[in-house]
């Protein structure tokens, strides 16, 4: 009896069938290596050099300004429920003006880098039980990025506030909105210490 013997063809079509597995999985990687956006907030060692450098940057501004009364000035530049000058509720939504004791060490540390930052004020509510908070600068969310530097400063009874320095933190604070109340007592000789807390990240 004589068997037929045809050509088998089936080892040709598993060649053709890993070749273009092995095509297909490469052009993936391809796409995905492409499709990946690189910004200027992915995670890299450039990255993480601003947020150190922005760090630094709130640090030594806040270290100066205390140093130099710019600080207190600037906590005390308030009256009737909102620092001075500022257009939209309690505080800044950018750069705060010329007048505010602030405005130059922050266009210097910040302005010209494309830095955004929020400035945020802690003080003791309920003798010490709470902790209550004011806004003074809020340019939006903070970046995963960001970085944050802080300070603590004394405001005194005889301190005086409001645009031209006309009101006595002790007598007219509470009576003229100032946004911390005396933390103990009636405030006549250390009226309250507050937190100055400066968030800084990349545009």
């Amino acid at each position: 009896m004589f068997v037929e013997h045809l050509p088998d063809d089936r080892g040709q079509a598993h060649t053709l069938e890993a070749f273009t597995a092995a095509l297909l999985l490469v052009t993936g990687l391809i796409f995905a290596t492409q499709a990946t956006a690189v910004t200027p907030l992915s995670a890299s060692t450039s990255n993480q050099h601003v947020e150190n450098q922005a760090g630094i940057a709130a640090q030594d501004l806040l270290s100066t300004t205390d140093a130099s009364g710019d600080l207190e000035a600037a906590l005390l530049y308030y009256d009737n429920g909102s620092f001075v000058g500022a257009a939209n509720g309690e505080g800044y939504a950018g750069m705060p003006p010329e007048s505010h004791p602030l405005h130059d060490p922050l266009t210097e540390a910040f302005g010209d880098r494309q830095i955004a930052f929020d400035i945020d004020v802690y003080y003791p509510e309920d003798g010490g039980n709470e902790t209550g908070d004011v806004s003074m600068v809020d340019m939006g969310s903070p970046t995963d990025n960001a970085a944050t530097a802080s300070v603590r400063v004394a405001l005194y009874g005889d301190d005086r506030f409001g645009a031209d320095d006309q009101h006595v933190l002790s007598t007219d604070g509470p009576g003229r909105g100032y946004f911390a109340d005396p933390a103990d007592g009636d405030g006549e000789v250390l009226y309250t210490v507050v937190e100055v807390r400066i968030t800084a990240w990349q545009m």
